[in-house]
C-alpha cells in the first residue's frame, strides 16, 4: 500500500481511481510550470461566465433583477466593468502570478502516488483545507483592514468595487492575489492531502470565491442550503460598510470575534 504525507491510499476500489489514472498518464502536463496560473485564471473566467450571462440577460429580462442583492431596481453590471475587470486580473496574472507560480512549480517536487484517495478521504481532506483556508484568510483579512499601510498598499484595490459581481473575486492587487494563492497552497500542504484532493480543493475554493462575490441571492445558493456558510449577502455587506464579515466562507470566526454583521446593517 502506498503512503503519501502520512496518509494511506487504497490501491483498488476507489471510485476516483480512473480519474486519477487519467491524470497520472499526463504527468508532463501536470508538471508544467505554467499550468497552475493558467488553470487559476481560466477556471476563474469559466466560473464567472454564468453570472456574466445573467447580467446580459437581466438587461432584457428584468425578472432576474429581483435576485440581485443590490436591489430589484438596480441595473445589472455593465459589460464595460466586466471588460475592465478582466484586463486588470489578466495583467496581474501575467506580470506577477504566472512568474511566481512558475518559480514555485519548478522548486516543488510533486509526488503522484499510484493510488487515488477514497471518496471519504478526499471529502475529509477537502473539508480540512477549506476550514484551514477560511481561518488563515480571516486573520490575514483583519490585519489588512486594521493596518492602514497594508490596506492602502494591498487591500484597497479589492474594495474599489462596492457593488460586487463575480469577477471581483480576483479583482485585487497583485500582492493580495499572490497572498491568497500562498494561503491556498499552504492550506493544502499543511493538511498533507492527496494531489487529487488538492486539485478539487482549489477548484471548489475558486467557485466559492466567485459565488461570494456574484451579487445574486438565489434560492438554491449554497448559503441557503448550509446555514453556516456566509454566501453572497454576507460578503456584500463587507464591501458596503468596509468592516465585519471578514471570513471568506464560514460564519463562526466572525461570530466568535464579534465582527459578524447582520443583513440589516
Amino acid at each position: 500500500m502506498n503512503s503519501t504525507c502520512g496518509l494511506s491510499y487504497l490501491p483498488h476500489g476507489s471510485l476516483l481511481q480512473p480519474l486519477w489514472d487519467h491524470f497520472r498518464r499526463r504527468q508532463d502536463l501536470l508538471s508544467s510550470r505554467y499550468l497552475p496560473a493558467a488553470v487559476a485564471f481560466l477556471g476563474h473566467l469559466f466560473f464567472c461566465a454564468p453570472f456574466l450571462a445573467l447580467d446580459v440577460i437581466g438587461r432584457r429580462w428584468s425578472v432576474l433583477n429581483r435576485y440581485r442583492i443590490s436591489g430589484s431596481n438596480e441595473e445589472p453590471v455593465c459589460l464595460r466593468r466586466w471588460f475592465d475587470c478582466v484586463l486588470r486580473i489578466f495583467w496581474n496574472y501575467l506580470l506577477c502570478i504566472l512568474p511566481a507560480t512558475a518559480l514555485l512549480q519548478r522548486l516543488r517536487t510533486p509526488v503522484l502516488p499510484a493510488s487515488a484517495p477514497t471518496c471519504a478521504q478526499a471529502l475529509w481532506e477537502i473539508t480540512l483545507c477549506l476550514l484551514l483556508f477560511d481561518t488563515l484568510f480571516f486573520f490575514w483579512h483583519i490585519v489588512m483592514h486594521r493596518v492602514l499601510w497594508l490596506y492602502r498598499q494591498i487591500h484597497r484595490a479589492h474594495h474599489q468595487n462596492q457593488e460586487t459581481f463575480a469577477l471581483v473575486a480576483q479583482d485585487a492587487s497583485w500582492a493580495e492575489l499572490l497572498s491568497l494563492q500562498m494561503i491556498a497552497l499552504s492550506s493544502a500542504a499543511l493538511v498533507g492531502c492527496h494531489p487529487l484532493s488538492e486539485a478539487f480543493f482549489h477548484l471548489l475554493n475558486m467557485w466559492l470565491a466567485v459565488e461570494d462575490h456574484c451579487g445574486y441571492d438565489f434560492p438554491w445558493a449554497l448559503h441557503r442550503i448550509l446555514p453556516f456558510f456566509g454566501g453572497a449577502p454576507f460578503h456584500q455587506l463587507h464591501h458596503e460598510v468596509f468592516r465585519g464579515n471578514f471570513a471568506p466562507y464560514f460564519k463562526h470566526w466572525d461570530k466568535l470575534f464579534g465582527t459578524y454583521l447582520e443583513e440589516d446593517v
